[in-house]
């Protein structure tokens, strides 16, 4: 049985929550493997919606095993958050387990954060502010904290002092903030260690050890492709890597072990926070996408920046993450143009160009070519198979196939959990 990645293939938002949903009935595990509170995922069962930030999708699936893996950071205070919001509405959460390797948000982590953000001013990157960089910069630099130092006081202390030595600095002396005192950082994160025990583990022994079982594993990215911190648009980006090749290092499981690698599309474009997008949309078109799409940020509240499809972008994303699959989402909210541009290649100092440029210059300076797609006005959400689509809707979608460069084997035709045309089974 396989192991699967599941990761956007544009800047994120492309419905990742949706697409882990409708196959956690399949799944036995389901992994966040990057990122943290940053990323937002909305999932709609029946006429209940769940907006999930930090935990992965399929904990609204009972037969399924939700995990945190090491390559996540974890602000404690947002996860009892989230796990509590989840248990009022009757949603089991027991079988959560979180990696004791994966590092925490600590309190320090969020301060700096948002004080740097603030004194960047016009040169600031668009972060959440919620610590997610701060906290993977001091992974780096081996000053972070992890779950199982929690359970080590002394260990505890010495990491929160050492960390603080030279944050305090940065604090007083470049910011004129108030010193952190590390005693209190250490009291609130002791505070969570009981609460948080239960579901600590060796997730890398235990999805090991399910895959060597034949269990199936699904792993869950947070943003996407183009927000990767080596291959997204830096540094306008995530300080995590969203792509396949992060589900390894997340999750302790080799790459010899996962089949297939499933990238989710929107049938448009957007994009949330600072840097270039060829095919952002200034006028009435961009204003009715983010309008018909409910294009705001699950975690941020932000407005998300909209515009059209952009094939160079999936063609990308193809490549760099290896994807055999592509899931389709929102391709409902097309419905009533009469004709729908795609973005087919960039002009570049006059040269057309149809592959990504690797130049931070050249992508800002990036102007779309447009080819024009018939449009549809027919109501496409009550479709249950690629038939039932209009002529011009399958041809879009056909279109979208051979410039994106994998095939599409699900399209999402309304934001519901049954919603979705399966071309062809993921599992």
């Amino acid at each position: 049985m396989p192991a699967l990645v599941l990761l956007g293939a544009q800047w994120g938002d492309e419905g990742k929550g949706k697409a882990t949903d409708l196959l956690g009935g399949s799944v036995d595990y389901v992994v966040r493997y990057q990122g943290g509170n940053n990323a937002g995922h909305t999932v709609v069962v029946g006429d209940q919606k769940y907006a999930l930030h930090l935990l992965p999708s399929g904990i609204l699936t009972p037969e399924c095993t939700p995990v945190i893996g090491n390559g996540v950071v974890v602000d404690p205070s947002v996860l009892f958050s989230e796990l509590n919001g989840l248990n009022e509405r009757g949603v089991d959460t027991s079988k959560l387990l979180i990696s004791g390797n994966a590092h925490i948000i600590t309190p320090y982590n969020v301060t700096v954060d948002k004080v740097t953000e603030r004194f960047l001013g016009k040169r600031k990157i668009g972060t959440t502010g919620r610590g997610i960089g701060p906290t993977y910069a001091d992974k780096i630099n081996r000053v972070g904290i992890r779950i199982q130092d929690l359970y080590d006081e002394s260990i505890l202390t010495q990491k929160v002092e050492a960390a603080l030595e030279v944050k305090n600095q940065l604090l007083t002396k470049l910011y004129n903030r108030r010193a952190i005192e590390a005693g209190q950082v250490v009291e609130e994160l002791l505070g969570y260690a009981d609460r948080l025990k239960p579901y600590v583990a060796d997730t890398v022994l235990i999805l090991n050890q399910a895959l060597e079982q034949d269990k199936v594993v699904l792993f869950e990215g947070g943003q996407g492709t183009l927000l990767d911190i080596d291959h997204g648009t830096y540094p306008f980006v995530t300080s995590s890597n969203p792509t396949a090749g992060g589900a390894c290092t997340g999750s302790g499981v080799g790459p010899t072990k996962i089949s297939r690698v499933i990238g989710i599309l929107k049938a448009y474009t957007t994009r949330v926070g600072s840097g270039p997008f060829p095919t952002e949309l200034f006028d009435e078109d961009g204003d009715a996408l983010r309008r018909i799409g409910g294009e705001r940020g699950v975690t941020t509240g932000r407005d998300r920046r909209c515009g059209w499809f952009d094939a160079v972008i999936a063609r990308y994303a193809t490549r760099v993450n290896g994807l055999t699959d592509f899931f389709l989402t929102k391709l409902d909210v097309l419905t009533g143009w009469e004709e729908i541009p795609v973005c087919v290649a960039y002009e570049i100092d006059g040269k057309r160009v149809e592959e990504l440029p690797y130049s931070q210059t050249d992508f800002h300076h990036a102007k779309p070519v447009y080819e024009n797609l018939p449009g549809w006005s027919e109501d496409i959400t009550k479709a249950k198979s690629f038939s039932d689509l209009p002529k011009n809707a399958q041809a879009y979608v056909k279109a979208l196939e051979d410039m994106s460069g994998a095939p599409i084997s699900a399209i999402g035709v309304g934001p519901g959990r049954d919603e979705t045309i399966e071309v062809n089974s993921f599992v």
